[in-house]
C-alpha cells in the first residue's frame, strides 16, 4: 500500500501536467508550439535506433566522463583543503572567484585549448559540475564533529585513518548532495557544449531540427532531454538511498 502510494504521488502530477498540456494545445495552429499529439507521434518517428545511437548515447557517454572526472576531482580536492587549514584560507578567494564565474562563458576558451571534439565537450561538463562538489565536501569536512575528532586523536588513529573511519562519513551527506546538485547543472553544460561546433549529440539534434524548422522533432527533442533528466535522478536517488543508507535511517529514527 504504502508502495502504491508513492508511485502515485511520484506520478500524479506528471500526468496532470501532461494531460493539461494535451487539452490547452489540442487546438493549436500556430507552427511553433503544435498539439502535444503532433509531438508525441513524432517521437516515435524521429527518436529511432539509429537516432539513438548517434546522439543519445554519446551525450550520456560525455555527461558520464565529464561528472565522474568532477566527482573524483572535486571530492578529492575538497578533502585536501577541507582537513589543511592554512590551504583553505589560501585557496578560498580563489574559489569564490572561479564559482562566479557561468561555465558558458569558458566554452570559447575552452574550444581554443581543446579544440572541438569530445574533450571540450567534456571539459565544459567539468568546469560546471566540479564547483557543488568541490564547496560542499570542504564544508562537509569543515564540519565534522570535533569530538569525534578528538577522540581519533587520543586514540593515535592518524590522518589517513581519521579521514577515513570520521571525516568522510561525517562529509558524505554534504558531498551527496553536491553530486545531485553537479548531476543538473551536468545535463545543462551537456546541452549546451553540443550546440557549438558539434556533429553529435542532444543539443546538436535540437539544434538542427530548430534550424531546419523541423519543429515538432525539436519538442520531441526538448522532451528526451527532460526525460533523461528524470531518469538520471531515480538513478542518484537509488545511489543515495544505498550509499548513505545509514543516514536516512538515522532521520528516520529522529524524526
Amino acid at each position: 500500500m504504502n508502495l502504491l502510494r508513492r508511485a502515485l504521488a511520484l506520478t500524479a502530477l506528471p500526468a496532470i501536467l501532461l494531460g493539461a498540456w494535451w487539452i490547452a494545445s489540442d487546438g493549436s495552429t500556430s507552427f511553433y508550439f503544435p498539439p502535444l499529439r503532433e509531438i508525441l507521434a513524432e517521437f516515435g518517428e524521429t527518436w529511432t535506433a539509429d537516432r539513438w545511437a548517434a546522439d543519445v548515447l554519446p551525450s550520456v557517454a560525455r555527461l558520464g566522463a565529464g561528472y565522474g572526472a568532477s566527482c573524483l576531482l572535486g571530492v578529492g580536492l575538497g578533502l585536501l583543503i577541507g582537513r589543511t587549514t592554512w590551504l583553505m584560507h589560501l585557496a578560498e578567494p580563489v574559489l569564490e572567484f572561479a564559482r562566479a564565474v557561468p561555465p558558458p562563458v569558458l566554452v570559447p576558451v575552452i574550444m581554443l585549448f581543446a579544440g572541438i571534439g569530445d574533450t571540450m565537450k567534456t571539459a565544459v561538463i567539468v568546469s560546471g559540475c566540479v564547483w557543488p562538489i568541490l564547496l560542499n565536501t570542504i564544508a562537509g569536512v569543515r564540519s565534522a564533529d570535533a569530538v569525534q575528532l578528538d577522540t581519533a586523536a587520543a586514540f593515535g588513529l592518524g590522518r589517513t585513518r581519521t579521514l577515513v573511519s570520521v571525516v568522510v562519513p561525517a562529509a558524505s551527506p554534504r558531498i551527496v548532495t553536491g553530486m545531485r546538485q553537479a548531476l543538473a547543472v551536468g545535463v545543462i553544460l551537456m546541452v549546451i557544449s553540443e550546440m557549438f561546433a558539434a556533429q553529435s549529440g542532444l543539443g546538436f539534434a535540437i539544434v538542427q531540427f530548430q534550424r531546419s524548422y523541423a519543429i515538432p522533432a525539436m519538442w520531441s527533442g526538448i522532451l528526451l532531454l527532460g526525460c533523461l533528466g528524470v531518469a538520471l535522478a531515480a538513478l542518484f536517488t537509488l545511489f543515495d538511498r544505498a550509499v548513505l543508507h545509514w543516514y536516512h535511517r538515522m532521520r528516520e529514527r529522529s524524526a
